[in-house]
């Protein structure tokens, strides 16, 4: 049970509402000045020097924020979003988190990743300014915004580094309470770590028998969020080490506490949930953000009992202010009152703690105006060498670019008429030069210059042409380069290896459940990094059994039952996954889904991509969808499923033996993917292959199920089921012989071409989905019409067969009428002959035949 010395009863307000007005008080002075303060609790003895250098680095960030807003007020930089106001506290939370621990944090906490070497003064600015140098701004290389933090965690080769000699810092996103997810799993692996005994010799790179920490931090507005409040129910039901800090400076933008939080206070709507000494539940703390004795007192008790106990912690950090506002996009000035204001300037943490060294005798006023002094020289430093090198490299661009130019322009005669177009990029070049060079400007100007040249001979613009190559392909590399793994370890090396079905036993059918269930057996047993998680996955082995027995086998830790909460399921396995294990994230339906799509769009589909592939994140995903029962048990929401995860790999089984042949890939494979299994499969029979731990299906390859060279048939899932049925009665009724292709994946699609090789033969293209107009059909015509150049082999115009834009209504009619039959797929085959053949498929009543067209409403009324 923490002390109440800092907490407080809910009715206590956190800093004045707007109009109120409160005085700030100052310690009295000392008897005598100490060269030291004691912390009760901890019985930590903290020296006058140790305060001193934390007064200079805080002062220091807040030098940095304010210099930052001036360099987005000029010009040089986008945009700036700070931590002004929360220094003290991250510096007290600073001294808690140790080698090993983890912060999945937000926007605000410059401060803590300066005072913890997770980031430097340089790299900051570098951040700012969206420099895409690694070795300047290793966070990101430029691709997130300023104050969005990471550290790496895995090495050049794609390797993990080792976790417990480091401080760690997972990557940040912006939106709001997004954080929480990932923290829960990170928390999450040191209970793994620590409960199960499999992981003991895994563990030695990643934790010291679990005593790790994930810090997560999260303004108070933000704790509005559902997420918020499912990752702290899950916390408290998991028992896992996660300290939860809030920032609460009152306001979320220009919406005050009061409209935000039930009581005003956060810590007093969650007060149920703190426990007693020895029962299950939370640690909960209060402290003033301006309070530096009881936030280092507050940090350092709160996590000694977390490591120990691994209970849940949220400490409260009241009374922050925001000198700034919320960042450079606006002013505070226009929503807080001027009572509000003055108490903010009042009660600014940094002006407090100075005042209190005074007062007491730690410090004298030469003392500090000399640390913010040299504070000053050493932000405005760090902001010259960032921004130097951060244009120098431009600059020597740009020269190349004006040399090239020019010597390109005197190859024309005078009078060309394209001598206008490149003296205005030399000028476009020339007054970037004076101001901020972007390589935007460099590749335009290029660009402008070589269309205006493009009926030249090609000899007059070698090496114009020359530089935008080299520029085009380094620009993709900086801004679009490691959207997935491409090490040893990528799932796209993975060669095919055909099952086998060769003993007595694998001749039998079974139940195709039992083909995953034989797999999932076979990873467990094998890598003792992979667990299961999910509802009902347990105790129960899955609602569709694929998991039977298995968490009897190997235990509630590799085979583990969740509460309802898809989000936070997800969260468990990201945050695990950043710290060397292999989650399998059970989301038991395809349309709960949605639940945790944020999450997998914003965090996991990202983290590869927004780190410049300095943390990877290879979790996979399994859910079952497409064809069953009812509005919320036939989704196959595909089209926004691509476009929302790119970054993970999709994959549509027909089968579960296709399924495992590509679970068996990726879980080789260093990459996060989603395996989208047949809802309407578990029960049909299939074959258990005797190398089922083995054999693969690689990525990106379709698989011919029925050759034929009349028309070709690309489709996915459930429907190359009933696409084979239709096949079958068109060669029947008319002799047509159709090429049923199945894309089995999707990300990535059809990587050998075999699908325009098909194409090359047949000259004909329906695409079957179960989606809805639109959805995953045109993905999958702009992969082979455009990208892979399927249009030179179309003699008649490409058709999509979807399912209707409405969900699939209830029972056996509802799915016929809903989702594309074989009758349907029939009917859109004979339209499309008919299109070139019209003698041989003359025209049929279309009231009665055009079941095809996803929108009836031009059909004549019965």
């Amino acid at each position: 049970m923490i002390s109440k010395n800092h907490k407080r009863s809910g009715s206590e307000r956190s800093g004045p509402a707007p109009g109120a007005r409160t005085q700030s008080k100052t310690p009295p002075a000392a008897a005598e000045p100490p060269h030291e303060i004691h912390l009760p609790r901890t019985r930590v003895t903290i020296s006058r020097d140790e305060i001193l250098q934390d007064y200079a680095l805080g002062y220091r960030s807040r030098l940095a924020s304010l210099v930052g807003r001036k360099e987005v007020l000029t010009g040089k930089a986008k945009f700036g979003i700070f931590g002004d106001g929360k220094e003290l506290p991250q510096l007290a939370m600073a001294k808690a988190f140790a080698n090993g621990d983890f912060r999945a944090g937000y926007y605000r906490d410059q401060t803590f990743m300066l005072a913890t070497g997770m980031t430097t003064l340089d790299a900051f600015f570098a951040q700012l300014y969206a420099d895409t140098d690694p070795a300047h701004e290793p966070a990101s290389a430029g691709r997130m915004m300023n104050a969005h933090f990471a550290t790496r965690l895995v090495d050049e080769q794609g390797q993990f580094v080792k976790a417990i000699d480091r401080k760690n810092s997972s990557a940040d996103i912006s939106p709001t309470a997004g954080q929480m997810a990932r923290a829960l799993g990170l928390a999450y692996a040191s209970k793994l770590y620590r409960q199960e005994s499999a992981l003991k010799s895994h563990s030695s790179a990643f934790s010291r028998n679990g005593s790790e920490i994930a810090f997560a931090t999260i303004g108070d507005a933000s704790t509005s969020e559902g997420i918020f409040f499912e990752t702290v129910n899950a916390a408290g039901v998991l028992q896992v080490p996660l300290v939860t800090s809030v920032w609460d400076d009152g306001y979320g933008i220009s919406v005050p506490r009061e409209l935000q939080t039930t009581k005003g206070s956060i810590s007093a709507a969650l007060a149920g949930l703190e426990s007693d000494r020895e029962g299950e539940g939370y640690l909960l703390a209060t402290v003033k953000a301006w309070d530096y004795p009881a936030l280092v007192d507050t940090y350092l008790a709160i996590t000694m009992q977390v490591r120990r106990t691994h209970k849940p912690a949220l400490i409260h950090v009241m009374e922050c202010t925001q000198p700034q506002g919320h960042s450079t996009s606006g002013s505070h000035e226009r929503y807080k009152s001027e009572e509000r204001l003055s108490w903010e300037k009042d009660s600014c943490c940094l002006t407090r703690m100075r005042s209190w060294m005074l007062a007491s005798g730690l410090a004298l006023e030469s003392e500090l105006t000399t640390l913010e002094e040299q504070a000053r020289i050493a932000v405005e430093e760090a902001r010259q060498k960032a921004w130097k090198r951060f244009q120098e490299p431009m600059q020597h661009l740009c020269s190349q670019a004006e040399l090239t130019l020019e010597a390109t322009r005197g190859q024309l005669p005078q009078g060309h008429s394209s001598l206008g177009i490149l003296d205005e990029a030399l000028l476009t070049l020339s007054r970037a030069r004076q101001t901020t060079i972007y390589r935007r400007h460099i590749q335009a100007a290029l660009h402008r210059a070589q269309f205006a040249l493009a009926r030249e001979p090609a000899s007059m613009r070698h090496e114009l042409d020359g530089l935008l190559r080299h520029m085009r392909i380094d620009n993709h590399r900086r801004f679009n380069g490691h959207l997935v793994s491409d090490s040893a370890a990528s799932p796209l090396r993975a060669s095919a290896v055909s099952p086998r079905f060769d003993s007595p036993e694998s001749q039998t059918e079974v139940d195709g459940r039992l083909v995953l269930r034989s797999c999932f057996e076979q990873l467990l047993k094998r890598d003792p990094t992979v667990f299961a998680l999910g509802e009902d996955v347990g105790k129960l082995g899955d609602v569709n059994l694929v998991f039977e027995g298995l968490q009897d086998a190997f235990g509630p830790l590799r085979v583990t039952d969740t509460g309802i909460r898809e989000a936070t399921i997800l969260g468990q396995g990201i945050g695990s996954a950043l710290r060397g294990l292999r989650p399998l994230v059970d989301i038991q339906y395809l349309d709960y889904l949605l639940h945790a799509l944020q999450v997998m769009s914003d965090d996991l589909a990202t983290t590869f991509y927004r780190t410049a592939g300095s943390q990877k994140c290879p979790v996979i995903i399994r859910t079952k969808g497409h064809r069953l029962e009812g509005i919320w048990h036939t989704g196959s929401p595909m089209g926004m499923i691509l476009a929302a995860l790119r970054g993970l790999y999709v994959c549509v089984p027909r089968n579960m033996t296709q399924a495992a042949g590509m679970y068996n890939v990726l879980f080789e494979g260093d990459s996060p993917a989603l395996v989208i299994e047949v809802l309407n499969g578990y029960r049909l029979k299939e074959r258990i292959p005797d190398n089922v731990g083995e054999f693969k299906v690689p990525l990106g390859v379709p698989e011919i199920l029925r050759p034929g060279n009349d028309l070709t048939l690309v489709t996915y899932g459930a429907c190359c089921r009933v696409a084979l049925e239709a096949a079958a009665l068109c060669s029947q009724l008319w002799g047509i012989e159709i090429e049923v292709i199945d894309a089995q994946t999707l990300i990535p699609f059809d990587r050998p071409g075999l699908i325009v090789d098909s194409l090359r033969r047949t000259n004909r293209l329906l695409v079957v989905d179960e989606d809805v107009p639109g959805g995953a059909s045109a993905f999958i015509l702009q992969q082979i019409v455009e990208a892979a150049g399927g249009f030179d082999w179309l003699e008649t115009t490409p058709r999509t067969l979807t399912a209707q834009p409405n969900r699939a209504a209830y029972a056996s009619d509802g799915d016929y009428f809903c989702k594309p039959s074989a009758e349907n797929i029939v009917e859109a085959v004979y339209q499309i002959l008919r299109t070139l053949h019209p003698a041989n498929f003359p025209e049929m009543d279309p009231a009665t035949t055009d079941l095809w067209r996803t929108d009836a409403s031009s059909l004549p009324n019965p």
